[in-house]
């Protein structure tokens, strides 16, 4: 599970696991946009939409490139409210790293990635406790402001 900065509360921490499929890839999107509403970024915002959307290509890959039969996958949210952000992270148990693909115009997938690099202040991969990795991504809490 992911490393939970100290300074954080409770209340600006949501973590949970999933199973390593779709269903679980599509739960942990909608459960990140409610608990993106609890912290007063609505639907439809810039943060709220910002936020999903990493979220829902980050478990896509933790789902599609990241599984390991019978393993499920984590996902943490937390609002670092002193730097202005939400950071996103989500946790495998395979070893294999993400690589960001330039897909040619014609392909219709490689760009997850892509997006999580346009839309995140910063993106990344650390290594996990046992087996696998987390990525990692910070998006901007203020951009509603």
């Amino acid at each position: 599970m992911p490393t939970i900065p100290v300074s954080n509360s409770p209340a600006d921490v949501f973590a949970q696991r999933f199973s390593a499929t779709r269903r679980g890839a599509r739960l942990a999107r909608l459960l990140a946009g409610h608990q993106l509403a609890v912290w007063g970024h609505q639907h439809g915002t810039c943060v709220h939409d910002t936020v999903t959307l990493v979220v829902a290509e980050l478990s896509a890959n933790a789902v599609l490139h990241g599984l390991v039969p019978g393993r499920d996958f984590g996902l943490a949210l937390w609002r670092e409210d002193d730097r202005g952000l939400i950071r996103i992270e989500v946790s495998d148990t395979h070893p294999a790293r993400p690589v960001r693909l330039t897909p040619a115009p014609d392909e219709d997938h490689g760009r997850g990635l892509v997006l999580v690099g346009a839309l995140a202040v910063r993106w990344g991969v650390r290594a996990c406790v046992g087996p696998g990795k987390t990525v990692w991504a910070e998006c901007l809490a203020a951009a509603d402001a």
